[in-house]
C-alpha cells in the first residue's frame, strides 16, 4: 500500500466514483469528534454519504494540524493493537499495515482513507488518532458510524397485455411488492412518466393505469420502489401497441401518362405489425404487395387504381385509390 503521491503532501482526491442505489445501502453518519484544548479542531466528510454495496466510500479529512508527527486509523472505537488498520509516519513518509488492515483502503498523505468495494464487514465505527509533535497527549481523536440497513428488493411489473392494440385496450401495471413503506414511481423509455389526464395513478401510485393506450406509448416501462434510504428499479417490461393501418399512401401521385410508357406504383402505410397490401384496377383484383408494376402501358390500363391494407392483428382495412388516365401520343 501506498500513499497517493499525484495527491501532493496536504490533499486527498475527490470521491468521483458515480453511486447506484444497487445491493446493501451504507450510511455513514459523523457522530462525535473531540480534541485537546491546544488542538485545532479537523473533521471527517464521508463521500458519498450514502454507497452501495460493492462501491467506495472516502473518508475526507478537512483541517489536519500542522507539526504533524503521524496519525493511525482503527476499525471501531478502541485504539488497541487488534483494531489498528494502517498508520503514517510524516518523518520517513512510511506506511504501515495492521491486523485490521483489509487489503481494499487506500491511505492518503493527509490521513484520509478511501475503502473499496465496500462490504458488510465495513459498517461499523472506525476511529481516526494524530499525533503532533511537542504534544504530551495522544492528539486528537474522532470516530463515524457506517450503518448498515436493510436492502432494498428488486421491483417487478405485472401487466394484463404485452400487446395491446391502439385506443382500444386498457393497460394496468402493477408494481410489486407492495409496502406501506415504499413509495412507487414510473419510467417510460427511460424518463420520468409524467401526470397527465391518459394517465390515471392512484393515490399510492402503485398501479398504473393506461385508459386508452396509442402508439407512443410503446416501450419499455419500469418501476421504482423507494424508501428513506434510496430507491432501485425494475427490469424493463417492453409494450409492443399494435395499431393501423393508417390511411395508405400512393407514390407517384401524378395520374396522367402516354401510351408506351412504363407504370410503377408503390403504397405505403403506418401499422404495426405492417399491413397486407393488395391492389386492385376498377375493382378487379390484380396482384399482392406493395408495388405494382406495368410495362408499356395503353389506354385500355386507364381506370381506378386502388391500394387496399390490412392488420390482421387489429383487424382493420383502409384504401386509397387513384384515377390514371392513359392517352395515346404521335411524335409531330
Amino acid at each position: 500500500m501506498q500513499v497517493a503521491e499525484t495527491m501532493g503532501p496536504l490533499s486527498a482526491p475527490p470521491c468521483t466514483q458515480h453511486i447506484t442505489w444497487k445491493g446493501l445501502l451504507l450510511t455513514a453518519s459523523l457522530l462525535h469528534f473531540w480534541n485537546a484544548p491546544t488542538t485545532a479542531q479537523f473533521t471527517i466528510e464521508v463521500q458519498p454519504l450514502k454507497v452501495s454495496e460493492g462501491k467506495d466510500v472516502l473518508l475526507l479529512v478537512h483541517n489536519l494540524p500542522e507539526n504533524l508527527a503521524g496519525y493511525f486509523w482503527y476499525k471501531g472505537e478502541m485504539t488497541d493493537f487488534q483494531h489498528y488498520i494502517t498508520s503514517y509516519v510524516a518523518d520517513r513518509q512510511i506506511i504501515t499495515s495492521g491486523p485490521a488492515y483489509s487489503g481494499r483502503v487506500t491511505l492518503y498523505s493527509n490521513a484520509s482513507l478511501l475503502i473499496q468495494n465496500v462490504t458488510r464487514e465495513d459498517a461499523g465505527s472506525y476511529t481516526l488518532e494524530i499525533i503532533k509533535r511537542g504534544d504530551e497527549t495522544r492528539g486528537v481523536t474522532g470516530h463515524f458510524t457506517v450503518t448498515l440497513y436493510p436492502k432494498l428488493p428488486r421491483p417487478y411489473i405485472t401487466i394484463n397485455n404485452l400487446h395491446p392494440r391502439e385506443n382500444m385496450d386498457v393497460l394496468a401495471f402493477t408494481c410489486e411488492p407492495k409496502s406501506e413503506n415504499y413509495t412507487y414511481m414510473w419510467w417510460l423509455n427511460g424518463q420520468s412518466l409524467p401526470i397527465s389526464p391518459s394517465v390515471k395513478r392512484p393515490i399510492e401510485n402503485r398501479i398504473l393505469i393506461l385508459p386508452s393506450v396509442t402508439r407512443n406509448e410503446t416501450g419499455p416501462y419500469q418501476c421504482e420502489i423507494r424508501d428513506r434510504y434510496g430507491g432501485i428499479r425494475s427490469n424493463p417490461v417492453t409494450v409492443n401497441v399494435l395499431y393501423g393501418p393508417d390511411l395508405p399512401r400512393i407514390y407517384p401521385s401524378f395520374t396522367y401518362y402516354r401510351s408506351g410508357e412504363n407504370l410503377y406504383l408503390s403504397c405505403f402505410v403506418d401499422s404495426n405489425p405492417p399491413a397486407q397490401y393488395s391492389w386492385t384496377i376498377n375493382g378487379k383484383f390484380q396482384l399482392s404487395g406493395q408495388k405494382l408494376s406495368i410495362r408499356q402501358i395503353t389506354t385500355k390500363h386507364s381506370g381506378l387504381y386502388a391500394c387496399s391494407v390490412r392488420n390482421s392483428a387489429t383487424g382493420k382495412e383502409s384504401s386509397r385509390s387513384i384515377t390514371v388516365n392513359v392517352s395515346d401520343w404521335t411524335l409531330p
